[in-house]
């Protein structure tokens, strides 16, 4: 794993942020808008957030009352995006096991585990580093 240092560092550690207000345009989706505005990112993915990267069936419809949302957006079909672009996702190791993600096939292709506080040691080869 190295960091190129024109590309830059996301950092994604609240899964589902504003997934009913941002329906339009979640964190995955910004993320993609920033690999291709600032010529490359690389994202990292921590606490529960590493949740995106599971293998896992379909996910059931959020429920509020009697009203259900469906326009949620699945945050693996953003993960399937970023990869394909380019991206590099990385998931941290300790997050992974408290969520019981720990065997290869439990997170989706192109997903990458990283011990804690690696990336950090990486900052500065990266030209910016931000939390989205």
């Amino acid at each position: 794993m190295t960091a190129d240092s024109g590309r830059a560092l996301a950092i994604i550690e609240r899964a589902h942020r504003g997934a009913l207000e941002t329906q339009f345009s979640d964190a995955l989706y910004c993320a993609f808008l920033f690999h291709r505005h600032l010529g490359g990112l690389d994202v990292l993915l921590r606490g529960p957030a590493v949740t995106y990267a599971a293998q896992a069936g379909r996910a059931p419809e959020l429920r509020l009352g009697g009203h259900a949302f469906t326009t949620v957006t699945d945050p693996r079909k953003g993960l399937d995006v970023l990869v394909g672009s380019g991206v590099g996702v990385w998931a941290e190791e300790p997050d992974l096991s408290a969520y019981g993600l720990t065997s290869e096939e439990s997170l989706l292709p192109g997903v990458r585990r990283v011990a804690a506080g690696s990336m950090a040691a990486r900052w500065s080869d990266y030209r910016t580093v931000f939390f989205l």
